[in-house]
């Protein structure tokens, strides 16, 4: 089992999420995150006054998946995240080694 993670622009998240359910992808987890890569924040105007951010606003998305589905996520959530320019965020794949449902107490694989 694998855990893929995913950080992407914030408006990207409709398309990510319709373009994994199409996929056959069952669930996923959604924060709020904030960081900066090759960005390094960015510069706004707010009220006339030009400010600078050290971190620019992302969201984090989480999908538990088997071994097998894991070249099918990261397919997905790149195509459908990708508008060309940086910023467009990156995609991270850890191991699982055990799950839980906590509803039923099934485990591992049944429980994803």
């Amino acid at each position: 089992m694998k855990l893929v993670v995913a950080i992407i622009k914030p408006y990207k998240l409709d398309e990510v999420r319709d373009a994994l359910h199409e996929a056959g992808i069952k669930g996923m987890t959604v924060s709020e995150a904030q960081g900066f890569g090759r960005q390094k924040g960015q510069t706004t105007i707010y009220r006339g006054a030009e400010y600078t951010t050290n971190f620019v606003p992302k969201l984090r998305i989480e999908v538990a998946t088997d071994d097998d589905y894991v070249p099918r996520v990261m397919e997905t959530i790149t195509a459908a995240a990708r508008t060309g320019t940086i910023g467009d965020g990156k995609i991270f794949v850890m191991n699982i080694e055990q799950a839980v449902r906590i509803r039923t107490g099934e485990t591992d694989h049944d429980a994803l």
